[in-house]
C-alpha cells in the first residue's frame, strides 16, 4: 500500500467527485470497525524490527520508536489512546494494548499528516471502503463528537456494519501535548485586525473548531463555524444572507456531507458568491491537495490551524 503519484492522482480525483477512500482496521480481533482516510496513511507494514523505549510512565501512549527505512517515528498503540482520558492524564494504560499471538508481528499504519510521521499500532487492517461524503454521518455528541472526541464520523461497511472514523489529528495532541502549547506561543505573534466583516468556518473535528475559534477570536473577527461542508454552502446560499458581510471562508478538506473541495467548486463557480476569498486548513500532507484546491480557485492553503499563518491571510484577503 505504499503512497505513489498514481495513488494521489487517483485520491485527487476522488475528491473532485465528493468521494474518498477510507481504510478499515480493527483494534481487537472480531470487534468493531474503525477506519481513517488512506490519504493520510503512507502505508501499512507488519513491524518485527527493534523497538526503542522512552517512556516507562504507566500512562504512556508511545510504545517506542521505530526505525522505518532510515527514519526513526514514534509507535503509538491505538487502543491505549482509546481508552485515555484528558481528565485522568496519568491513568495507567498498560492492560489496554492490542493483544498479539507471542512472536506475531505487530500490524502498524505509518500516517503522514500536519507534516508529522507517526507510526499507529492496530490489530489487524481490513480493506478499503469507497464512499461518498454524503454516506458519511457526523458521530453524535457535542459538536458531533463521539467516544470523548476520538471519533468525527461513521459510515456503513460494505454489508451493512458500522465502521467509526477516527480523529486521528486528536490522538496526536493527546499523545503529544507540546503541539498544543507551541500553537499557543504561536498565538501570542498574533494581533488583532479591525475587520468589518465575518468570516465562515468549516470543520468537523471538535478539537480542531475549538482550537480555530480561540485563535479567530484573539485575531478579533467575528466568526460563524460550521461543523462540515453542508451546513456551511447551506448558510451561504440561503436567501436570508446577506453576502456583503462575509469577508472569508475558512474550510477543512476532509468533511462529512460536503467535502471542502465541494465548497470550493460550489462557492467559486457561482457568480454570486465566486468573490468571497477561500482559505484551505487542511492536515492532507502532499502538494497535490494544495495544487488540487487552487486548481479550484482556493485563494490561500495553510497548515492545520497555524496562529501566524491564520492572521497572514485575513490581513492579505479580508482587510481592504
Amino acid at each position: 500500500m505504499s503512497s505513489s503519484m498514481s495513488q494521489i492522482d487517483q485520491v485527487t480525483s476522488l475528491h473532485k467527485n465528493n468521494e474518498l477512500q477510507l481504510l478499515c482496521f480493527r483494534l481487537e480481533k472480531g470487534k468493531d470497525l474503525y477506519a481513517v482516510n488512506v490519504f493520510k496513511i503512507r502505508e501499512v507494514i507488519k513491524y518485527s524490527g527493534s523497538l526503542t523505549i522512552v517512556s516507562h510512565e504507566p500512562n504512556s501512549m508511545v510504545e517506542g520508536l521505530i526505525a522505518i527505512r532510515e527514519m526513526t517515528i514514534p509507535l503509538i498503540d491505538m487502543r491505549k489512546w482509546f481508552f485515555y482520558d484528558s481528565k485522568q492524564r496519568h491513568k495507567d494504560l498498560q492492560a489496554y494494548s492490542i493483544k498479539r499471538e507471542k512472536g506475531e508481528d505487530d500490524i502498524v499504519m505509518i500516517c503522514e499528516f500536519s507534516r508529522w510521521t507517526i507510526g499507529v499500532r492496530i490489530y489487524e487492517a481490513d480493506r478499503i471502503l469507497n464512499k461518498k461524503w454524503t454516506e458519511i454521518e457526523q458521530s453524535s455528541g457535542v459538536g458531533g463528537s463521539g467516544q470523548n472526541g476520538k471519533l468525527v464520523s461513521r459510515t456503513r461497511y460494505f454489508d451493512g456494519r458500522l465502521v467509526q472514523v477516527v480523529d486521528i489529528e486528536k490522538m496526536l495532541t493527546d499523545v503529544f501535548p507540546w503541539i498544543e502549547k507551541e500553537k499557543e506561543e504561536e498565538m501570542q505573534k498574533v494581533s488583532q485586525i479591525q475587520a468589518t466583516k465575518r468570516v465562515l468556518l468549516a470543520d468537523d473535528s471538535p478539537s480542531v473548531l475549538k482550537t480555530m475559534q480561540t485563535i479567530l477570536n484573539r485575531i478579533g473577527v467575528v466568526h460563524y463555524d460550521f461543523v462540515n461542508g453542508r451546513k456551511l454552502l447551506d448558510y451561504v446560499f440561503a436567501p436570508t444572507t446577506d453576502l456583503s458581510k462575509i469577508g472569508l471562508i475558512i474550510t477543512d478538506l476532509e468533511m462529512p456531507e460536503a467535502s471542502g473541495f465541494e465548497v470550493i467548486k460550489q462557492i467559486k463557480s457561482n457568480p454570486i458568491t465566486s468573490h468571497i476569498p477561500i482559505v484551505v486548513n487542511s492536515s492532507m500532507s502532499g502538494s497535490s491537495n494544495e495544487d488540487m484546491a487552487r486548481g479550484l480557485n482556493a485563494d490561500e492553503f495553510i497548515s492545520k490551524s497555524n496562529p501566524v499563518q491564520i492572521e497572514e491571510a485575513i490581513q492579505k484577503l479580508m482587510l481592504p
